[in-house]
Formats: structure tokens, C-alpha cells, sequence
């Protein structure tokens, strides 16, 4: 190569390059970003917990949360008290006051459940539903979901910090995870997984197995509506609703479970006295 060729081959690479090495000069915080996204692929259960805990309680304090003595919360005591230690899993729950039917279940253990979705459902049936919120943690979903929400968050502002470790999510950021827990959906074959969860989680404590069916033959009905987030999440993009309700069904027929599930009576109000009780009026 003549020395003509040679200084052509340089001024080409000298042109080629000094605009990408300005860039990335110009671009370091968005590369650190992206070296911390690759770090992210090592994203464990305990990462996920982290995160989860901030959106949740982010969550908690805007929205309003049923006081210990609510009868909301009383009839989740009695309900899904008893499921605090599930399968190895440590579990808090609390009931949000709001017309909206919904339920999540994130990775650090957290059981959010809308009083909405307390007031169309009897205690088998809202116990499938949870069950299989659960299932979402016990596969790991949450724990990917969060993955994804971690990289989204850090890409637009930097939540990442400059090494492998999870960075520790300030107010607004807490914010944008607790959006992402409240609008994550998960793919067909996670949901499938999610529903067979919630019929292993019936049977296994000895429930009605037969309420899992119900329960998705309510959502699908209020699914033809114009319900949000929950039903969209649960539903859209996803099984068929009534085709899940089916195979809930078909799995209690094969283990000899099956039979027409009636909705049993169920109440979200206060206790009332016993006629004849302290505090009760006799007749005169």
C-alpha cells in the first residue's frame, strides 16, 4: 500500500470515528445506563423483592387502605389469614377501598386485593383469585415483570447506579414501579400456569376447586363490559376467559371433583348482633 493509500485509509477512519467517539463523550450517563441494564440480567428474586417492597408502599399510601377493624379486612383476616406462609412464601395483605376490581400480588409477598372485587365474589372463589395472583410469585412472573419495570426506569432516569447492585428507588420512582405492578400483564402461557396455581392451591387446602371455574365465568361477564386494569390484565391478549373457566372445569372432572358450583352468601358489612343480644332492642 502506497503512501497516498495509506493516508486516505486514515482520514477515512479519522471521519468515521470522530463523530461516534463524540458522541459517546456526549451519550456516558445513557451508556452507564445500558451497562447497568446488562447487569440487570442477573436480576435475582431478592432484587425483585427490593423493588416491589418501594412500589407497594408507594401504592399503600395513595390509596386507601381498609383500617384493621374494616369488615373488609376482618372478612380477608378470616378468608386468607391462615395463608400468611404460603408454600414458603411470606405474605402481607391488605384490601384498598375502591369500587375498581382488581388484585395483585408482588414479589416481596405483598397481596393487595380491591374491596370492588371482595363485593362480586364469595370466599371460595375470591380465594382462587388470590391463588392465583400468588402463582405469579411462585413461577417468578413478578419477579420478571419487575426485571422489565427496573429497565424501563432506569433507561428514562437513571434508576440504575453505577454498579451491578439494585439502586434504591427514590419517591418518584417508587412511583413508576407501583404503576408498573398496578398495569403489568403477563404472557398466555404465565396466566396458564397462574390458573393451574390456583386449582393446585384449592385442592391443596381442601377448597371447592369448583369456584375457580366461577370465579373466571365472572370475570369473563364483566369482561364484556367496560371494567379496567384487572380485567384487562387478566383478560386481554390472554386465554379466552371462558375458555379458562373450561378447563378449571375439566381438570375438577378428571380428578372427580367436579360439580355445579353455587355462589354461597357472603357480606363485606359489620357483624350485626344476634337478635336478643347485648345491645339489641326487644319487642315490646
Amino acid at each position: 500500500m502506497n503512501k497516498f493509500s495509506i493516508l486516505l485509509v486514515t482520514a477515512f477512519f479519522a471521519v468515521t470515528f470522530a463523530p461516534i467517539q463524540a458522541q459517546i463523550k456526549l451519550d456516558e450517563r445513557a451508556l452507564g445506563a445500558l451497562q447497568n441494564g446488562l447487569a440487570s440480567f442477573t436480576f435475582s428474586d431478592s432484587d425483585a423483592a427490593v423493588l416491589s417492597k418501594a412500589g407497594v408502599k408507594k401504592l399503600d399510601s395513595i390509596n386507601k387502605v381498609a383500617a384493621s377493624n374494616d369488615p373488609y379486612t376482618l372478612r380477608l383476616n378470616r378468608v386468607f389469614g391462615k395463608h400468611s406462609n404460603e408454600n414458603g412464601l411470606q405474605l402481607n395483605y391488605k384490601v384498598y377501598l375502591t369500587k375498581e376490581v382488581n388484585a395483585f400480588a408482588t414479589a416481596d409477598g405483598s397481596v393487595r386485593v380491591f374491596s370492588g372485587l371482595m363485593d362480586i365474589m364469595d370466599d371460595n372463589q375470591l380465594l382462587a383469585v388470590i391463588g392465583h395472583e400468588i402463582g405469579h410469585v411462585a413461577n417468578h412472573d413478578s419477579r420478571d415483570a419487575m426485571k422489565v419495570a427496573y429497565r424501563k426506569a432506569f433507561v428514562l432516569e437513571g434508576l440504575a447506579s453505577q454498579s451491578s447492585t439494585i439502586a434504591k428507588a427514590t419517591d418518584s420512582q417508587a412511583g413508576q414501579i407501583g404503576n408498573a405492578i398496578i398495569d403489568c400483564s403477563y404472557s398466555r402461557k404465565q396466566e396458564s400456569e397462574a390458573d393451574l396455581y390456583s386449582y393446585e392451591f384449592m385442592k391443596r387446602h381442601g377448597y371447592d376447586v369448583n369456584a375457580v371455574a366461577a370465579a373466571f365465568t365472572i370475570l369473563a361477564k364483566l369482561s364484556e363490559g367496560n371494567e379496567a386494569n384487572f380485567l384487562t390484565k387478566i383478560m386481554s391478549s390472554h386465554p379466552d376467559p371462558k375458555d379458562r373457566a373450561e378447563k378449571a372445569q375439566m381438570r375438577a372432572q378428571a380428578d372427580g371433583l367436579y360439580k355445579p358450583y353455587v355462589q354461597k352468601p357472603f357480606s363485606n358489612k359489620a357483624t350485626t348482633q344476634k337478635k336478643g343480644g347485648k345491645g339489641s332492642k326487644k319487642k315490646k
